[in-house]
């Protein structure tokens, strides 16, 4: 299992040194590195509601009982978003990801003051799409 919270913690590192323009670049380049969705995958099923982009989160569970997320949007700036929300839970157990407090791990990006309302209104949705997967799980 990768150490998210140091991946996170050098990533907060250096968003909070970045002028505004970068911070974006950074989260469009966050994005870029998602692990590829199928097109597939991409249904009314996986939409996460009340994105002002479209999203798609599906939830798989490996073999080792950990959760993996394949998610994508239309939006790079979105897509970004959902790299980062994924960092704080990605291949990790659904009782890690239970106990873990996502907005609490997002806090010190301050996305909602960083980027528009219509960019970050998803992502409570997302985040509850996340933990009730972790809740079927547990």
């Amino acid at each position: 299992m990768a150490d998210t919270t140091s991946d996170l913690a050098a990533l907060r590192d250096e968003y909070e040194f970045l002028e505004v323009d970068d911070r974006y670049r950074l989260l469009i380049d966050l994005g870029r590195s998602l692990e590829p969705m199928p097109e597939a995958l991409k249904t009314d099923a996986t939409l996460v509601r009340g994105c002002s982009a479209s999203v798609w989160v599906y939830p798989t569970r490996r073999d080792d009982g950990t959760l993996h997320f394949l998610a994508d949007s239309n939006a790079a700036i979105t897509k970004g978003i959902i790299a980062l929300v994924l960092l704080t839970v990605q291949d990790r157990n659904p009782a890690a990801i239970a106990a873990t407090n996502i907005p609490d791990a997002l806090a010190p990006f301050d996305l909602k003051n960083q980027l528009s309302s219509n960019r970050t209104q998803g992502i409570p949705n997302m985040i509850a799409l996340i933990r009730e997967t972790a809740a079927r799980y547990l």
